[in-house]
């Protein structure tokens, strides 16, 4: 009987090695060049070999090839099963993908159906910046018909400090699409070289600040202004940075914002390029997820360009606030850069208003020649409105609109927005110097020039 049960057993073994050198002749997978050998069998709490981040559960086998599993036999799931699972997953993967976009594109579509047909809405306008998601938006409106008919008005502002590329595709662009897009620049500037003369090669090295509403904040204000804008198109979407993080499609006010990818990803951005294969700017292909100025624009490796903010990353390198902090906008969109259209300043109260032609005759007065679109205006506007209820004073608490009359401006001694002054009984103006824009500051000031 021992021998009977030995003989039992070595033949049990050799069918198992049998049926193991059987399933192994068909183990190598893929083309000729694959060096490692793939298992075709599984045992409990193994991954699946052909969709690696995929693990399998008790319910994926029948109950008997569980039993023989935990026996130690080694289950078999046939290749062509196998090759099917992989199959379905990629393909739902891509219908996915697929179905995301087109919500995105209807979504899109429907947001500028909006700016374009809505009763609200006379001017819309889409400032473009040539980059990846501007793109999509001008291929959408072009798909709409809004371009060749001049329903939506494209803006571009040159800051004079771009990468040629860009300028270049911009033309290309207009001719491409047939339309002449709106062009605007440094007020009084021509070109780089009378830009230089006026305000200095280095401006942005200097003052940021100054350079951000001399370049890029004032063209811009003065292309909607131009344009009449009621509705501005544009390409900010929340993956963009915390920044951006909580916009919508859709921001109402005097002159109503349309996001139209607003939830759109960069991904998105290029799922939709390779889609319809419209064309892009030349300098992505060279490492440029987002492009703006070539003074601070750099590549970025590709595998940054998807993660979160990862587009913007090689934007403003090098650059800080005047507070220090790292610069992330260029004051086009930071918050209140556009109350322009939604507001004068000192609209109500006791700060008297005068025209800028007045300045000149005034006696007795405090009076600051400001712009609703500077920052640094909107900043005092509370603390001058304060002064102005101070009836102790003496003087008369005057604000005079400047950048409409530019040269008026800059003939009273107006450099930059806001620019106060001290005008006395002879009608004297003295300026007041200081960065600081506060009521005890002005009253120390006042009274150290009346004595």
């Amino acid at each position: 009987w021992g021998l009977v049960a030995a003989g039992c057993v070595l033949t049990f073994i050799l069918s198992v090695n049998s049926s193991m050198s059987g399933s192994q002749d068909q183990s190598h997978i893929g083309s000729a060049a694959t060096t490692s050998v793939k298992p075709t069998c599984l045992r409990i709490g193994q991954q699946n070999a052909f969709r690696p981040n995929v693990a399998h559960s008790s319910r994926s086998l029948r109950r008997n090839d569980l039993v023989r599993s935990r026996r130690g036999v080694p289950v078999h799931i046939p290749r062509a099963e196998v090759e099917m699972q992989t199959a379905s997953v990629e393909s739902m993967i891509e219908k996915s993908k697929a179905e995301r976009l087109n919500h995105l594109e209807m979504q899109a579509m429907e947001a500028l159906k909006y700016a374009v047909e809505s009763s609200e809405n006379k001017h819309p306008v889409f400032p473009c910046a040539m980059i990846a998601g501007d793109m999509v938006i001008l291929d959408l409106i072009n798909r709409l018909g809004y371009l060749k008919d001049g329903k939506v008005q494209v803006m571009f502002v040159d800051t004079f400090h771009l990468f040629d590329e860009t300028i270049t595709f911009m033309k290309d662009t207009e001719e491409r699409y047939g339309f002449k897009g709106n062009w605007f620049q440094a007020e009084g500037c021509a070109d780089k070289s009378e830009y230089d003369a006026k305000f200095g090669a280095d401006l942005w090295k200097v003052n940021i600040e100054e350079y951000d509403r001399i370049c890029k904040v004032e063209p811009f204000q003065r292309g909607l202004k131009t344009l009449e804008c009621d509705c501005m198109i544009n390409g900010r979407r929340r993956d963009h940075g915390f920044e951006r993080a909580f916009i919508d499609v859709y921001e109402s006010g005097k002159m109503n914002k349309i996001n139209p990818l607003a939830y759109w990803t960069f991904e998105d951005c290029w799922d939709y390029i390779n889609k319809y294969q419209i064309n892009y700017h030349p300098l992505h292909d060279k490492g440029y997820p987002s492009i703006g100025d070539a003074k601070d624009t750099v590549p970025v490796p590709r595998e940054k360009w998807f993660e979160y903010a990862g587009e913007r990353s090689g934007r403003f390198t090098g650059l800080k606030n005047k507070d220090g902090s790292t610069k992330t906008e260029c004051g086009i969109h930071v918050d209140g850069a556009e109350r322009t259209f939604e507001r004068d300043l000192w609209i109500e109260g006791k700060v008297e208003k005068v025209d800028i032609k007045a300045v000149e005759g005034l006696k007795n007065s405090i009076v600051t020649v400001y712009a609703p679109w500077c920052p640094f205006s909107q900043n005092m506007e509370e603390e001058f409105a304060k002064l102005a209820e101070d009836s102790s004073l003496g003087l008369s608490v005057t604000a005079a609109r400047g950048d409409e009359e530019r040269e008026l401006a800059r003939s009273l001694g107006v450099e930059a927005f806001p620019t106060t002054f001290i005008v006395d009984a002879s009608g004297k103006r003295t300026k007041y110097a200081s960065e600081e824009r506060t009521v005890d500051a002005w009253k120390n000031f006042i009274a150290a020039n009346a004595a």
